[in-house]
């Protein structure tokens, strides 16, 4: 069947279209009032690009191809953040702070949930050469602003920081294999083979690694972080971090010190955006943000960099469904009536005053339910009025 798209890729009809696409434009507004400048980049690029720095963790998930011009390896993006930390640190060349947006579609090898899309469309916001508190904190704000400006419900944001597991392990010279089962078992949630893995390590390693789990809720989290897990340097300043990001925030916010997600990119806050699902059913996941410096190390400029990306079609999905546009039916104006000036002009001020005008082309009357109009132009005493449908002729 010629018609049918390969799995977890599909269309998007006119009425989800015409709400993503309205959403977009808001957001990329809001976006460019905090001063923040759109970027484009292209759907493809040579491999070692997309897979440097930040990319290492999407091998698996970009489509790869030959480049018949030059022989080369090529991917399909799979996230635009490695794209946009290459604009910077290449061809921008600022030496300053430098605020990115972008908008646009992604591909994926396989989907990340069983309902979910191959093709995400991602809109997002980064900050780069700045590495204080103060950029995370702006770009917590702006997420919560774009969450607003959706009207979503019930959003609110889950933190974590990298250096909590990554300082525990370097203070205890964890070696590299161990560490890569300690991630594995904590991204699982695998607690059985977190207590395995722990045997051999010294006390105040293994108790606060078994603790990390525990970690998750409200601020009392910093707290007891604070209190049971080692007073290591980096530890203590990224609990810090943590709670001024908390005090910046105007969403309701938890932590989860064991959240490890972008581990061999990340070097700092990360958090993820939920807000109710559609009809209130559960959570959904709408936004994933955090800091990560090194994402321009392989371009030839290490600028320190935070950010985040929206999963626009998931924002869209759990977003005040806007009320339909209603349309005006008007006669064709270039039939017989293609000398009525007066036509043209009426159409053409509607439209400018914000209007849908759809023109009634010959033949087919019988369609005009599919139109979607609720009025119609009508001529009365040689002017041209907009009356609704079932009033006269």
């Amino acid at each position: 069947m010629r018609w049918r798209l390969p799995e977890h890729i599909e269309d998007i009809l006119p009425a989800e279209a015409t709400r993503i696409e309205v959403l977009r434009r808001r957001l990329l507004d809001l976006f460019a009032s905090f001063g923040y400048l759109l970027v484009m980049p292209p759907m493809l690029e040579y491999l070692e690009s997309l897979l440097t720095g930040t990319g290492h963790d999407l091998d698996l998930r970009t489509f790869k191809l030959v480049d018949q011009l030059s022989g080369r390896m090529m991917g399909v993006r799979a996230d635009i953040t490695p794209q946009v930390a290459r604009i910077d640190a290449h061809l921008l060349n600022r030496q300053g702070v430098t605020r990115l947006c972008y908008a646009g579609s992604v591909l994926h090898t396989r989907p990340e949930g069983v309902s979910a899309t191959r093709e995400p469309l991602q809109i997002g916001a980064e900050v780069y050469g700045h590495a204080g508190i103060e950029s995370d904190q702006e770009i917590q704000r702006l997420l919560c602003r774009a969450l607003a400006v959706a009207g979503v419900r019930g959003a609110r944001i889950d933190m974590g920081h990298v250096d909590v597991f990554r300082s525990i392990v370097q203070a205890g010279r964890v070696r590299a294999g161990l560490e890569a089962d300690l991630f594995e078992a904590l991204q699982k949630k695998d607690l059985p083979s977190l207590r395995t893995s722990v045997r051999g390590l010294g006390k105040s390693t293994r108790e606060a690694l078994l603790l990390l789990p525990e970690l998750y809720g409200g601020r009392e989290v910093l707290e007891l972080a604070r209190r049971r897990l080692p007073a290591i340097p980096a530890l203590r300043r990224a609990l810090v971090a943590l709670r001024a990001l908390a005090d910046a925030c105007s969403l309701p916010t938890s932590f989860d010190l064991a959240e490890l997600r972008g581990y061999h990119y990340h070097n700092g806050v990360v958090f993820d955006a939920y807000c109710e699902g559609a009809g209130g059913s559960g959570s959904a996941l709408i936004a994933r943000g955090g800091r990560y410096d090194a994402a321009g190390r392989a371009f030839g400029r290490p600028r320190p960099a935070t950010g985040f990306s929206i999963y626009l079609r998931a924002l869209t999905g759990v977003a005040p469904v806007a009320a339909a546009r209603e349309a005006i039916l008007a006669p064709c104006l270039t039939g017989s009536r293609s000398r009525d000036a007066k036509l043209a002009a009426r159409v053409e001020s509607l439209r400018r005053a914000g209007e849908t005008v759809i023109e009634d082309l010959p033949g087919h009357a019988r369609h005009h339910g599919e139109l979607g109009c609720t009025r119609k132009l009508v001529k009365r005493r040689g002017i041209w009025v907009v009356q609704p449908f079932g009033r006269g002729k």
